[in-house]
């Protein structure tokens, strides 16, 4: 094959089975490098964060017979923008070349005289079983393995498909996308000899809070489907290996299972929060209700970085906070030895933690992580007379000022980022509430308990959140909450996403 070196390159791209965590480096590196990013229905969405701001993405999913763009038009349109000199990201779910017709899309790039990499993606036909707890091999039950596909047309005269291999062979018999033609690969297998008790089980949305797994028998597994309302995708697994899913289940046995949450956290911010929640097995639904900016003027602050030797204390209240006040320490041409002759307290673990990530460790942090726990612990130091410097964000509390001023310190407060009502995506929100299709909503901040009332309308709130648990951070969120209207049900006991975590889980459990 011989390439143009004007002609850009594509990159077949095995998205995996759905849990963005097993989305191979290599193709995540791929996702970063493209310009232009082609994605599939089955792409977990979570993966397309790793693409540039200005690559172009383009949706080309095909559910259920509804074809975004004919196989024909993906073709031409990977041809067209590798020839416009892009690298073209090509991401399909599972891996590319099982069942994914990668092989096709390879084909017509390299008829093209276009470069082009594979990269093997996590099947669906290994992962989905896994989560479910089922092997698909085991020493002491069976030794062979078939990937078979259960697309295949079943009024065709001839069958591609040797059925009675299958059914004579003794090991475990894997079908991708064979949800519609379940009544006719259960026939056919009984039909050339498959016992009829042979277990069954079919994984939908594997690896995803969303899986749901039905098992049964050949005899029954039609039926179990039918009353269970399952749908395509699903991965369908026939053998003895089924068996010891009762023993084997871990994915579906964690303590958030199946629990939809509502994450309302800036967008920067969420990422840990949800990683904790999915962790634990919840489906987030992510609806940022605030968004952290910078200040419209950094003069205060860069005049304050300029005069630190003035002061004796630095108080950080926030992760933002810290952030903030080191981009623009670094952005003076300074570094953490600037802080050397001062004292450091912060309200917190995790702003502790950040603070650390600069090389400073703080002089000061409360047990309780609040304002007034940072007060209570001023109250053994000797701060009267002495310059304190509080970067922190512009609608903060006052409670700290106030109280460090009263105790005698000359308290310079700078606001180096604001709090704004973020874009969110409330048309998602209120259709997921009035389908009731939300188990639990998190606040972490007085802010996000605001702006997320903001987006709920004044009629039919109650309503809304009649059956919906509601989850705190601590105290001073709990308070702006109910005098919003809201009912607490969980508190955190440590102000902290372990803390609030851990009382979700206490909580459900």
């Amino acid at each position: 094959m011989t390439t143009e070196p004007h002609i850009g390159k594509v990159f077949l791209v095995g998205a995996g089975p759905g849990d963005p965590g097993l989305l191979t480096i290599k193709g995540r590196d791929c996702i970063r490098r493209a310009d232009v990013l082609v994605y599939d229905y089955l792409a977990a969405p979570a993966l397309l964060a790793h693409a540039g701001e200005t690559a172009e993405k383009i949706y080309v999913g095909k559910k259920g017979g509804d074809h975004t763009l004919s196989q024909e038009g993906i073709n031409a349109l990977i041809v067209e923008k590798a020839r416009a000199g892009n690298v073209v990201t090509r991401l399909k779910g599972g891996d590319p070349f099982i069942f994914g017709r990668g092989g096709e899309e390879a084909q017509v790039l390299a008829e093209a005289g276009i470069a082009f990499e594979i990269v093997p993606g996590v099947t669906s036909a290994i992962a989905a079983p896994a989560y479910a707890g089922i092997p698909l091999t085991h020493r002491k039950m069976v030794s062979s393995l078939t990937f078979i596909t259960g697309h295949e047309d079943p009024t065709k005269p001839d069958s591609r498909i040797d059925w009675r291999a299958l059914a004579a062979g003794g090991g475990t018999l894997v079908f991708l996308m064979g949800v519609r033609n379940l009544p006719h690969i259960t026939a056919r297998l009984l039909e050339n000899g498959l016992a009829p008790q042979t277990p069954v089980a079919l994984v939908r949305w594997g690896t995803t809070a969303r899986q749901v797994t039905v098992t049964g028998c050949l005899e029954n597994i039609v039926q179990n489907v039918a009353e269970a309302g399952l749908k395509a995708p699903a991965v369908i697994v026939v053998g003895d290996v089924v068996a010891l899913r009762n023993e084997l289940k871990w994915f579906e046995n964690r303590p958030l299972w199946g629990r939809r949450v509502v994450v309302t956290r800036a967008r920067q911010q969420a990422s840990e929060l949800v990683d904790r929640l999915a962790q634990l097995g919840a489906e987030c639904l992510e609806v940022p209700t605030i968004e952290i900016v910078p200040p419209e003027d950094w003069g205060p602050l860069d005049g304050a970085i300029g005069e630190l030797e003035r002061y004796d204390w630095v108080v950080f209240t926030s992760v933002n906070g810290v952030s903030f006040f080191f981009e623009r320490l670094f952005a003076a041409g300074r570094d953490a030895r600037a802080l050397g002759g001062l004292r450091t307290a912060v309200i917190g673990p995790a702003t502790a933690g950040r603070l650390r990530q600069y090389g400073v460790t703080a002089d000061v942090v409360p047990r309780n992580y609040r304002a007034e726990s940072v007060v209570e612990a001023f109250a053994g130091q000797d701060v009267a007379g002495r310059r304190i410097l509080l970067p922190r964000a512009r609608q903060a509390r006052p409670i700290l000022p106030e109280e460090l001023s009263r105790m005698g310190a000359e308290v310079h407060e700078i606001a180096v980022y604001d709090t704004r009502l973020a874009d969110g995506d409330r048309e998602a929100l209120l259709q997921a509430l009035q389908l009731g299709r939300v188990d639990l909503v998190t606040f972490t901040s007085s802010s996000t308990v605001k702006n997320f009332r903001r987006f709920l309308p004044e009629q039919g709130f109650e309503d809304l959140m009649r059956d919906v648990t509601i989850a705190s951070i601590g105290p001073i969120t709990s308070r702006t909450a109910e005098e919003l209207g809201f009912t607490v049900h969980v508190q955190a006991r440590q102000y902290t996403i372990d803390g609030l975590c851990e009382a979700i889980v206490e909580h459900y459990t």
